[in-house]
C-alpha cells in the first residue's frame, strides 16, 4: 500500500496495491501489521459500519468527544467526497479541513484520526461506504457541526441543496460546538 499525508496533520490518503488478471482484480483492503508500520502504530479497530446513501446525500459532520473515533474509510460502491475538519482546539491546523474523493474505482482510503469531525457527500448515484472505528458509536456522545457552516466554507461540490438528516440539519457552527 502506498501512503500520502494530506494537508492536516494525521490525515493519511492510502492507496492499496490492487493485482489484476483476466479474472478481475485482488487488494488487501487492510493489513493490520502494515497499517501499524506505515499509518499509525497506536491504532486498534473495534468496530465496522458499513452506509448506502443516494446521490446528493450529505452525512456529517460528526464527532465524538468522551469516545473520539478514529476512522478508516473505504467507498466499496459508487464515490463519495470524504471531508475532514480539525476540531482540536489547541491544534496549529484549527477549524481548517481537507477533502478528497473516494470510489470503488480509485479504491482510495482515509485515515482521520480521533481529534477531527467527519462528513461525506454521495456523487454517484448511490454510494456503500465501510468504515473502520477505533471506538464504539455512543449516541449519548454524538456531536455535530452544521455541514454548511460559513466559518469552515467547505467547498461541497453541489449545486443543489444535499439531503440531510434531522440531526444533520440541525447541527451547531463550530464557534458553538463543544470541542476536545
Amino acid at each position: 500500500m502506498e501512503v500520502q499525508p494530506l494537508a492536516l496533520p494525521g490525515i493519511k490518503l492510502i492507496t492499496p496495491h490492487v493485482l489484476h488478471d483476466a479474472r478481475g482484480f485482488f487488494f488487501e483492503s487492510f493489513n493490520a501489521a502494515l497499517f501499524r508500520q506505515q499509518v499509525d502504530s497506536q491504532v486498534d479497530f473495534v468496530q465496522d459500519n458499513h452506509t448506502y446513501s443516494t446521490k446528493n446525500v450529505l452525512r456529517g459532520l460528526h464527532y465524538q468527544l468522551a469516545r473520539p473515533q478514529g476512522k478508516l474509510i473505504r467507498v466499496v460502491v459508487g464515490e463519495i467526497f470524504d471531508v475532514a475538519v480539525d476540531i482540536r482546539r489547541h491544534s496549529p491546523t484549527f477549524a481548517q479541513w481537507t477533502g478528497i474523493r473516494l470510489s470503488a474505482e480509485n479504491r482510495h482510503q482515509l485515515w482521520i484520526p480521533p481529534g477531527f469531525a467527519h462528513g461525506f457527500l454521495v456523487m454517484s448515484q448511490a454510494a456503500q461506504v465501510l468504515y473502520k472505528t477505533t471506538d464504539v458509536w455512543c449516541a449519548q456522545d454524538e456531536h455535530c457541526i452544521v455541514w454548511n457552516d460559513p466559518e469552515l466554507a467547505i467547498h461541497w461540490p453541489i449545486d443543489d441543496m444535499p439531503q440531510l438528516s434531522d440531526r444533520d440539519r440541525t447541527g451547531c457552527p463550530l464557534s458553538h460546538a463543544a470541542l476536545p
